[in-house]
């Protein structure tokens, strides 16, 4: 579907506070679109600390902010301790709005946070807005338990500012998987505004293979950024070191965002087990998945995406706290026979999650439970784009006409 659209710019806000899916998502739409559209140029804004590990394809950018990370209680803290959470906060609001003002987007697209973190870009969006840029909210197809998200938005007045400032809201799911916003008094006029674009396809990106990629069959564990994931890990070591029968070889991604100590212990911890290779990070999980009999993991929305994507048996043991996120995209992918779900406690008992293990491979791919499931959000993103920029030529060529 590549078409030739000079000169037209997409901003992307991606605030990456507690792992890496907020700027994987985002990536992941820029490329698609760059590939669909050659005049199309797209930047975005990231506080992911390692924005810069990963490859961008061409006319595809990112801009750093200082990275504030989430603690396991929901509070932020700056990722420079000696920097004020407040000084930082002011930083990383004045690099989004001078971005904003030197890239002049015609679309500028939010993940996740309507008014971005602590609403640092809520000035940014005033003055898009009024110059005329269409704005973009995209939501997760599942963002936490309606209470806290109501409570949440609630404080803060963000419904009525979705309302204010947004042009079109993309819920990056199908409407019969999870309605993000169920639950809460969501007025109509921000309903109508409303498209599900279904989940977000991954493919192979034809780079040379992970080096680190087992020979063979292996099932791969992988908690994401990390940050919260080592009770993952350490649960899937002990399940090995308790069941001498379990001998599935397993490769297992930290995650880059797992702090020090718990890495070092985990390693130490799987030292004596043969089956068990452990890594810290790769930039290309897709093949990493691809090339698997089966994935552990928790269950972010990106991995979600990816299990579905290659057809991987999966075994998911979501983070309950300090969102449900997790949680409620499992419980209803199981629900639907698309994986196993474990709850944190249960994979604590070392031989109930053992034999979970064994049988894993074994167990029906995602496409067997769900024959007619399709990922199609990228294709109806571009369409949307598509829709857009035709209408923008559209509108430039009668004032043309209306002026000659």
């Amino acid at each position: 579907m590549t078409q030739r659209f000079d000169d037209a710019r997409i901003l992307m806000y991606s605030h990456d506070t507690f792992g890496l899916g907020h700027l994987r998502r985002c990536r992941t739409i820029a490329h698609s679109l760059v590939e669909d559209f050659r005049g199309l140029q797209v930047l975005i804004i990231s506080g992911a600390t390692i924005a810069g590990a990963f490859d961008y394809r061409a006319r595809v950018d990112f801009v750093k902010t200082p990275s504030v990370i989430k603690l396991r209680n929901g509070e932020y803290t700056s990722m420079e301790r000696h920097i004020d959470l407040n000084e930082t906060l002011r930083m990383r609001q004045a690099i989004i709005r001078r971005t904003a003002e030197t890239f002049q987007p015609d679309i500028f697209i939010v993940d996740k946070e309507p008014l971005g973190l602590r609403g640092e870009i809520e000035d940014t969006l005033s003055y898009l807005k009024a110059r005329g840029t269409t704005l973009v909210l995209g939501l997760r197809e599942v963002m936490d338990a309606p209470d806290l998200l109501e409570a949440e938005w609630r404080k803060n007045d963000v419904m009525r500012k979705i309302g204010l400032f947004y042009d079109m809201i993309w819920t990056y799911g199908p409407p019969d998987f999870y309605d993000p916003l169920v639950g809460l008094d969501v007025p109509p006029t921000i309903r109508a505004r409303m498209k599900f674009v279904g989940f977000l396809q991954r493919r192979l990106s034809h780079a040379e293979l992970p080096g680190h990629r087992p020979e063979g069959d292996y099932i791969l564990v992988t908690t994401g950024g990390g940050g919260d994931g080592a009770d993952l890990i350490h649960d899937v070591i002990h399940a090995y070191q308790q069941d001498p029968t379990l001998k599935h070889k397993a490769l297992i991604v930290l995650g880059p965002y797992m702090p020090a100590r718990k890495r070092q212990k985990l390693i130490a911890k799987s030292a004596g087990i043969p089956f068990i290779k452990m890594i810290e990070f790769d930039s290309h999980m897709e093949e990493l998945i691809a090339g698997a009999r089966a994935v552990v993991a928790m269950g972010g929305y990106n991995t979600y995406c990816e299990i579905l994507s290659f057809d991987k048996p999966a075994l998911i043991v979501p983070r309950i706290r300090p969102r449900q996120e997790q949680l409620i995209r499992a419980r209803r992918a199981a629900e639907l026979g698309l994986v196993q779900m474990l709850l944190p406690e249960e994979a604590e008992d070392a031989l109930r999650f053992a034999a979970e293990l064994k049988a894993l491979p074994s167990r029906p791919r995602p496409s067997q439970s769900a024959p007619d499931l399709r990922l199609e959000g990228l294709v109806h993103i571009s369409e949307i784009v598509g829709d857009w920029l035709e209408q923008r030529s559209v509108r430039h060529l009668a004032l043309v006409e209306g002026r000659s």
